[in-house]
C-alpha cells in the first residue's frame, strides 16, 4: 500500500484484543509505518511478547497491558499504562471481539450476556475512557471500532454476534455524532470473511460452512489478512482525516450475498 513508512509517525494507537490473529497484523502493520502502539489483551505479558516477535514487530514500539476491558477498572490500568509509556493517545481501536458459532435456538442466555459483555461493553468503555483522555490532553483524536459485514447481513449460526456488531455500529455513530464538535472522530471498519483464526479453521475443516462462505465472497476467494491491516492503516492516516460516522466496508462483496 503506497504510504510513507513514517506515515504514522505522530501516532500513539492503543489496540484491544491485539494478539489475536488479525490484531497481530494490524500491530504490525501500523508500527512499520511509524505508530506506537499500546497493546492490549488478556493473556500473560511472556506469552504476548512471543507472539509479537514472532512476526517480526519492532518491539521498540511496542508496549504491552494486560487488562480485563469488560471491566471500569481493567479500562483505567490500559489508558494510564499506555499514557505512562507512550504519553497521550491519539487513536484507539476498540478491536476485541469473540464469536461462539452455533445455532441461535442453541444459546443459552450466559452466552448471550458473554458475546454482548466482550464485544459492545468492551467497545462502550474503551471509546468512553479513551475520548475522556483526548479531551483532557487536548487531542484531535479518533475512535475506530472493528465490526463486520455481518452488522447488517446476518450469518448463520452467529446470531449473538451479528447483533453485537450491529450495537457497535450503531454505538460508533453515536460517538461521531457526540464528539464531532470537541474534535474527536469515530469510524468502523467491516471485514469480510478474514483467512485466519476460526474462520480459516471452520473453511478448512467444516465442507459446510466452506460451500456457503464460498458462495457468500463475490472475489472467490477468503480475505487476505493484509488487506484488513491496510483499511486500518488507511483509517489511522491522515488520508482518511475528513471521515466520521463511516463504516469502511473491506469483506471482498460478502455484503452483497446472497448472490442468487
Amino acid at each position: 500500500m503506497c504510504f510513507s513508512d513514517d506515515a504514522l509517525s505522530e501516532q500513539h494507537i492503543v489496540i484491544s484484543g491485539g494478539c489475536g490473529a488479525i490484531g497481530l497484523g494490524v500491530i504490525k502493520k501500523l508500527t512499520d509505518h511509524g505508530a506506537k502502539v499500546t497493546v492490549n489483551d488478556i493473556i500473560e505479558p511472556t506469552l504476548a511478547e512471543t507472539r509479537l516477535r514472532d512476526i517480526d514487530i519492532d518491539l521498540t514500539r511496542v508496549t504491552y497491558v494486560k487488562a480485563d476491558l469488560t471491566q471500569e477498572a481493567g479500562v483505567e490500568i490500559l489508558i494510564d499504562g499506555a499514557q505512562e509509556k507512550f504519553g497521550s493517545i491519539q487513536t484507539a481501536l476498540c478491536h476485541i471481539g469473540m464469536v461462539i458459532p452455533k445455532p441461535l435456538l442453541d444459546y443459552e442466555a450466559n452466552e448471550w450476556d458473554m458475546t454482548m459483555e466482550v464485544n459492545v461493553r468492551t467497545a462502550f468503555l474503551l471509546g468512553k475512557s479513551a475520548a475522556q483522555s483526548m479531551l483532557k490532553h487536548q487531542v484531535a483524536g479518533h475512535l475506530i471500532f472493528t465490526i463486520s459485514w455481518v452488522a447488517d447481513v446476518p450469518w448463520p449460526e452467529i446470531g449473538p454476534y451479528n447483533a453485537s456488531k450491529a450495537a457497535m455500529k450503531q454505538l460508533m455513530r453515536s460517538f461521531a455524532r457526540e464528539l464531532a464538535d470537541k474534535g474527536i472522530r469515530a469510524n468502523a471498519i467491516a471485514p469480510g470473511i478474514v483467512s485466519v483464526g476460526l474462520a480459516k479453521h471452520q473453511w478448512e475443516t467444516d465442507s459446510n460452512y466452506r460451500a456457503r462462505a464460498q458462495k457468500a465472497i463475490p472475489l472467490g476467494y477468503m480475505q487476505p489478512l493484509e488487506s484488513v491491516a491496510n483499511a486500518f492503516l488507511f483509517l489511522c492516516s491522515q488520508a482518511a482525516n475528513y471521515m466520521t460516522g463511516s463504516v469502511l466496508l473491506v469483506d471482498g462483496g460478502c455484503s452483497l450475498y446472497p448472490m442468487d
